[in-house]
């Protein structure tokens, strides 16, 4: 065995990647990196305000303070800040002399609100983890698996033609043998590339994630109508008038109509609106960019993986409308490019393919790895001819 025989079987068993056997892609990633920043801010500021609200309440005390007459004793001016805080009823007299009521809820409501909020904002969240993760995973785990495989299939077989060809007595049997194998599409596996075109025509994936951000866009309109609706009415008003006169003490004549009371917590009622308005409206345009990413193929990918046998998409203009199945798998697997060891085996070859002077000799991974063992990627056209004498 020559020297160069020699390196060139070193450089194809190093070429090979790993068998992954066992527990495999344990990190593999079923959430996209802006999909799950939007989870985590929609989900997790408003708990965090949640939070902020009940530590408020906690520390202060009473999140009203009514001013109470100064005939009535400690218990009863807590008596009146209790009763207050429990109606939340704001008594105004209008230009007829009559009294409406207006009611301040919003104030009391607005722990649980947020809590609310954030159960609603995970519903999405659930529909895409129970809907769409089961059959997205094992399609990650098939197409991952058989993108590694097709590469290390591809460095076989130069292994193997190396090995015939060192073995060949004559060049021009094994040159015939190879361009009839390539035209006869024998170094080609096409079960991936058929998966994937069904996956063009699958659309349960793409539906599912669509429906999503659909989800995440209502609730956000729905955040909006609330907020505008009964926060902003109420949310200047630090103080109201409260009526305590009902029941035993309706007919009491030293108690008076109304009593002024002061919203202590207004502030951190003004800074929560505020705050969850300015970060769902910065959520939008993440969600939107969401959607938009299902228009169009991610192709860099697609080119680089090209270099294997039969996984053609591009060159056979195979891809079509893009709102498919097949692009979400795309953007998951280059959110999970780590786990796709070939990757950067074929990115590296792509960039030597485009720098080699052979351009048109190197299509794939096979022809460039021939190229690179020593071998002609295509029949020399200077091969000397062996003439047979025949002898009567």
């Amino acid at each position: 065995m020559s020297l160069a025989h020699t390196a060139a079987e070193y450089m194809l068993s190093d070429a090979l990647l790993p068998d992954r056997r066992g527990p495999r892609l344990k990190g593999l990633r079923l959430e996209l990196p802006l999909d799950r920043m939007v989870k985590f801010i929609a989900v997790g500021f408003p708990l965090l305000l949640m939070s902020l609200a009940f530590a408020q309440e906690f520390s202060s005390g009473s999140p009203i303070g009514c001013f109470s007459p100064s005939n009535f004793s400690a218990r009863q001016a807590a008596y009146v800040d209790s009763s207050c805080w429990d109606s939340l009823l704001h008594h105004q007299q209008d230009e007829s002399g009559r009294y409406k009521m207006k009611s301040l809820w919003p104030h009391k409501a607005l722990p649980y609100s947020l809590l609310a909020l954030a159960v609603v904002m995970y519903l999405p969240v659930l529909l895409w983890q129970f809907a769409a993760v089961p059959s997205l995973s094992s399609d990650l785990l098939f197409i991952i698996s058989e993108l590694d495989k097709s590469y290390n299939r591809s460095i076989r077989l130069v292994q193997h033609m190396l090995k015939i060809r060192q073995k060949s007595s004559d060049p021009h049997v094994f040159w015939d043998e190879l361009e009839k194998a390539r035209k006869e599409r024998y170094f080609e596996f096409p079960l991936l590339e058929r998966y994937l075109a069904c996956k063009q025509r699958s659309h349960s994936l793409v539906a599912t994630y669509l429906l999503k951000n659909a989800l995440l866009l209502l609730f956000t309109s729905a955040t909006y109508v609330y907020l505008g609706h009964f926060h902003l009415d109420v949310f200047f008003q630090e103080e109201f008038s409260c009526s305590i006169k009902t029941g035993l003490l309706s007919d009491e004549t030293h108690v008076p109509d109304l009593i002024t009371c002061r919203l202590t917590s207004l502030a951190v009622f003004q800074i929560v609106s505020l705050s969850s308005a300015a970060i769902y409206t910065l959520l939008v345009p993440v969600i939107i960019y969401n959607l938009t990413r299902l228009c169009r193929w991610d192709k860099r990918l697609l080119s680089i993986y090209e270099m294997l046998p039969a996984f053609d998409l591009l060159s056979r203009k195979m891809l079509g409308c893009p709102i498919n199945d097949l692009n979400v798998i795309l953007l998951f697997l280059r959110a999970n490019i780590s786990e796709l060891i070939s990757f950067s085996w074929l990115n590296v070859l792509c960039v030597l393919k485009d720098t080699t002077t052979q351009k048109h000799n190197i299509d794939t991974v096979v022809d460039f790895m021939t190229l690179l063992a020593g071998l002609e990627p295509s029949k020399p056209k200077n091969l000397p001819h062996q003439v047979c004498e025949e002898h009567p």
